[in-house]
C-alpha cells in the first residue's frame, strides 16, 4: 500500500515539475539560466534558496519574469519576456521556487 501510494504521489508530481521546466525551454528562459548553475542569470537553485522564506516571493518573481529587472543577481539586466503571459509567469515562478 505505502509504495502505491509513493507511486501515485510520483506519477502526479514529477509531471507538473517536468511540464514547468518544459515551459521554461519553451519560452527561452533555459537560455540564461540553468537548475543548478550560473550562466547569464543565476541559477534557479539559487533563486529558491534566496527566496525561500518569502512568501509572496513567486508574485515578485512573476513579475520580473514578465516586466525584467535588474541589481538583484549583478549587473546583468533580465530582459523583459513579453512571450510569456502572466499566467505562465506565475507557474514558472512557482517552479523555480521549488528547485533544489
Amino acid at each position: 500500500m505505502k509504495k502505491a501510494l509513493i507511486l501515485s504521489f510520483a506519477l502526479v508530481i514529477a509531471p507538473a515539475a517536468f511540464a514547468n521546466q518544459e515551459l521554461a525551454q519553451k519560452k527561452n528562459c533555459m537560455a540564461c539560466h540553468a537548475l543548478d548553475k550560473k550562466l547569464v542569470g543565476p541559477a534557479y537553485k539559487d533563486v529558491a534558496a534566496k527566496y525561500a522564506k518569502d512568501k509572496d516571493a513567486y508574485k515578485k518573481l512573476a513579475d520580473k519574469i514578465v516586466k525584467g529587472g535588474s541589481g538583484v543577481w549583478g549587473p546583468v539586466p533580465m530582459p523583459a519576456n513579453t512571450q510569456v503571459s502572466p499566467a505562465e509567469a506565475e507557474t514558472l515562478a512557482k517552479w523555480v521556487l521549488t528547485v533544489k
